[in-house]
């Protein structure tokens, strides 16, 4: 069975910087994405969060397009954001408003670039042309790292179901989860191409 490839890959009109696409996102967070065209639609955020987990179970992955090297670092990211919130020992995972704190801390923190020495991807990924170019890129990822973080808390911690007197679920939302899904923690140290943004 072969991996999923990004279906953004066929987009040519979107703005490269090395060999990666900077694609229009649906955010609120400022930063240079373009916007997408219609915010109903699925962006490059959601393909990775929903390709995640079928998707890191592949050490090989054949690149078909520009789209592909960004949904690769984004998966990536989503990875390295699980293995922060996983819990070690005398230290349990931490709560909704505590996991969003710590991802969205992760998502601005200081990180390596193609080219950079301390990027995993070097092989794969062209370097940005010039200064200009890297710090769009930095900016773009910044502002992409910040959404993903955002709507992977959402995803890790769902509304839970509201019960009746019955013990039958009313179709009305509760409070968040108190702890991350385990169905999304149980892929922490699975490593998509073998490879970790933070190694």
């Amino acid at each position: 069975m072969p991996a999923y490839h990004s279906a953004f890959n066929a987009d040519t009109s979107v703005r490269q910087v090395g060999n990666m696409a900077l694609l229009p996102i649906n955010t609120k967070i400022r930063g240079p994405a373009p916007i997408a065209s219609d915010p109903n639609e699925p962006d490059i955020i959601e393909e990775s969060l929903d390709l995640f987990r079928a998707n890191c179970l592949f050490r090989n992955f054949e690149i078909k397009g520009p789209a592909d090297r960004l949904m690769i670092y984004l998966i990536l990211f989503i990875s390295d954001c699980l293995t922060k919130l996983a819990p070690t020992a005398g230290k349990p995972s931490p709560g909704y408003q505590e996991a969003l704190k710590i991802l969205q801390t992760q998502a601005v923190d200081t990180f390596a670039l193609p080219g950079d020495a301390g990027f995993p991807l070097n092989s794969l990924y062209h370097a940005p042309a010039n200064r200009m170019d890297a710090d769009a890129l930095r900016s773009y990822l910044t502002q992409t790292r910040s959404e993903l973080a955002i709507r992977l808390v959402d995803r890790l911690y769902p509304h839970e179901q509201v019960l009746g007197s019955d013990g039958q679920p009313t179709g009305q939302s509760g409070g968040r989860a108190s702890k991350p899904s385990k169905w999304w923690m149980s892929f922490q140290k699975r490593r998509f191409m073998g490879r970790s943004l933070s190694a």
